[in-house]
């Protein structure tokens, strides 16, 4: 199952950072058990949240060149308090360093002025075609639906020329 968990991306820079927006509610299916009583955003998804706005940075700086952006390192991640149902959780990440295949991203998440997670992740970016040519019509597929989830999520003036294309 693939979760996006951001709804928006409010503000960004390349190669510095970008803030975005997960909205939690009450009709999302893993509520239901986390908690039953008392429902909120699972500590993982908060995560999941960081290092997905941390890979729109990447993507939105880069022109999405990289089909595939994967977590590798979480460091020093701390969780300070809940996120509910009617809460909007403020993710903003700021890229520390970056190299040819990572980077290394400052993260801190915020319910209005209360923390709610901080540390720092690490990133790997690569296309499949990198290692096998044959898979170049893979990644201009996936670079397709990224392009489609880029204009949903972002406003068209932080878009990639390429990306504003419908």
């Amino acid at each position: 199952m693939r979760f996006w968990l951001l709804d928006s991306i409010e503000s960004f820079t390349p190669d510095e950072e970008l803030v975005a927006v997960k909205n939690v509610s009450y009709s999302e299916e893993y509520l239901q058990d986390h908690f039953p009583e008392f429902p909120v955003l699972p500590g993982v998804f908060m995560l999941e949240a960081a290092t997905q706005a941390a890979a729109w940075l990447m993507r939105l700086t880069d022109d999405l060149a990289d089909t595939v952006i994967v977590l590798r390192e979480a460091k020093n991640i701390k969780y300070a308090n809940f996120v509910q149902p009617g809460q909007k959780l403020r993710v903003t990440v700021r890229q520390l360093k970056k190299d040819e295949r990572f980077a290394t991203f400052k993260v801190e998440g915020l319910v209005d002025e209360a923390a709610t997670l901080s540390g720092r992740i690490v990133l790997e970016r690569y296309s499949l075609a990198d290692t096998d040519p044959l898979q170049e019509s893979t990644d201009q597929k996936v670079r397709g639906y990224l392009s489609k989830v880029a204009r949903a999520i972002a406003k068209p003036e932080m878009l990639p020329a390429n990306v504003r294309v419908v």
